[in-house]
Parts: structure tokens; sequence; C-alpha cells
């Protein structure tokens, strides 16, 4: 299975918010428990729909809640390699 590339600040944001519980953030978002559960420890990326709703629900840009591991994006590191490779020809 692949590793997640989005990384996000979920848990910190929660507790900022009055310590909000999972289930609290799941029954606000319209998921499951497990859902949050499972975003929050990086075993699955959110929709753009559900990230959206989960940065609204904190009041902060995508930005701050979700980020993505550009280093370890296996598509995007061979683009990079490709264009290495022809510009040093």
């Amino acid at each position: 299975m692949a590793k997640c590339l989005i990384n996000n600040n979920i848990r910190t944001l929660r507790f900022m918010a009055n310590e909000m519980t999972q289930q609290e953030l799941a029954d606000r978002t319209g998921v499951t428990r497990q859902t949050i559960v499972a975003i929050e420890n990086g075993k699955y990326s959110p929709t753009l729909e559900l990230a959206f709703r989960i940065s609204h629900i904190f009041g902060k840009p995508l930005n701050e809640v979700f980020s993505f591991q550009y280093d370890e994006d296996p598509v995007l590191n061979k683009k990079i390699e490709d264009k290495r490779s022809k510009t040093k020809d």
C-alpha cells in the first residue's frame, strides 16, 4: 500500500477547538468517526469536498489544515528525473 502523501493538522486543530472529539468533527462533516481517525492517521486522503468542509469548520485555509509531501511523490519525482535527463543531453 502506498504511503499517504497528504499530511494534516486535524488533531491539533481539534484540541485548539475546545478539545473537539473525533465524533463531533465527524458529525459536523457528515462522515464516520472512523473516517476522521483514518485521515488523522494518514491512512486515508479526504476528498477535496471533505477537506474543504474540515477547513471551514476550523475557520482555517485549506493549506493550514492539509499539506502535500512533494518529495515523496513517485509520479512527480519521475517527471523531475525525466526533465533532468533531457537537459543533460
